[in-house]
């Protein structure tokens, strides 16, 4: 009971992330499984088995409001639950020693990525129609997505949502509809993978997939009502450095790196951070909307060359 306490409060964290920034789910769920005790391989595939409902749920959603291109989730999906499985299965093969400092590196860099993208906000020029992407771009992206989300528990929204949005070919809504409608085939062919590598330790998750439901069914309705009240660049400037400190910690001690080096490094990641919070912080509080324009035009999605204007 304990556990799937734990395990539940873990589903609140990440859905309330993932609510708030249109990813991160997995990455947030997978390092705060890690920190609690579950080996690397077990909490990536306990995030994927989870997945499989909440990406459904996602899909048919977006389905229903038409904001889905098919044709792109086909292209896109298909080789990402190709990827995925891939990434399984060699996470699955590596002992838990070997596989702890790999999925360390790889949060740590999404983390990275999450830090950077939402406190120095960079402008997207947003597509207003839909554009289709050719599939000579679609699936290696895909493929490298789903690969990236399987063996480090999470990344396929922050490769392919962000990737996608900054080409500017297709609208918002269908680019994140798609994503999550393909993210359904990766997180299914992820546990596919996770069932056939790890097997009975596969089927001993089941608190912890339990747990993650839970917690994001909880904390949904949570996660909608914090997006209107805190900046998601500042929720994702502090999440992006927490996961990169809590990963940077495991990849200190897996190269032995000791003291004083260790505190320096941990020293610069923490004075970047704040820095970038700080930065963040600022910009949340800076006006909202140019003078004359259309209200729908928000400051973390709009384009102003010349602040002053």
């Amino acid at each position: 009971m304990r556990s799937l306490l734990i395990f539940t409060l873990v589903g609140v964290g990440a859905q309330l992330v993932d609510g708030a920034l249109g990813m991160a789910f997995g990455v947030t769920a997978t390092t705060l499984l890690v920190l609690s005790g579950v080996g690397a391989a077990q909490a990536s595939a306990a995030v994927h088995l989870a997945e499989v409902g909440t990406t459904l749920a996602s899909g048919v959603s977006h389905w229903r409001f038409r904001n889905i291109d098919w044709p792109m989730v086909a292209k896109l999906g298909l080789p990402g639950a190709v990827g995925a499985f891939a990434g399984a299965t060699v996470l699955s093969s590596l002992s838990t020693e070997a596989a702890a400092p790999l999925m360390a590196a790889i949060l740590m860099a999404i983390g990275a990525y999450v830090l950077l993208r939402f406190s120095l906000r960079t402008p997207l020029h947003l597509g207003s129609h839909g554009s289709s992407h050719s599939t000579k771009f679609l699936a290696p992206l895909g493929l490298f997505g789903g690969f990236i989300d399987a063996s480090g528990g999470g990344g396929w929204g922050p490769v392919t949502t962000s990737t996608l949005l900054s080409r500017g070919k297709t609208a918002p809504r269908t680019v994140i509809g798609s994503v999550s409608a393909s993210e359904f085939l990766v997180s299914a062919s992820a546990s596919l993978g996770f069932l056939i590598g790890l097997r009975q330790q596969f089927l001993d998750n089941w608190p912890v997939v339990l747990g993650l439901m839970i917690g994001g069914v909880i904390a949904a309705p949570f996660a909608a009502w914090l997006v209107s009240r805190i900046s998601p660049a500042l929720l994702g400037t502090a999440v992006g450095g927490l996961i990169v400190l809590t990963n940077s910690q495991k990849l200190v001690h897996f190269f032995g790196i000791t003291w004083p080096w260790s505190s320096v490094l941990y020293g610069v990641i923490v004075v970047v951070w704040l820095s970038l919070v700080a930065y963040a912080w600022r910009a949340s509080r800076a006006p909202q909307f140019a003078p004359g324009a259309p209200l729908g035009e928000a400051s973390g999605d709009s384009v102003c060359e010349d602040p002053q204007r």
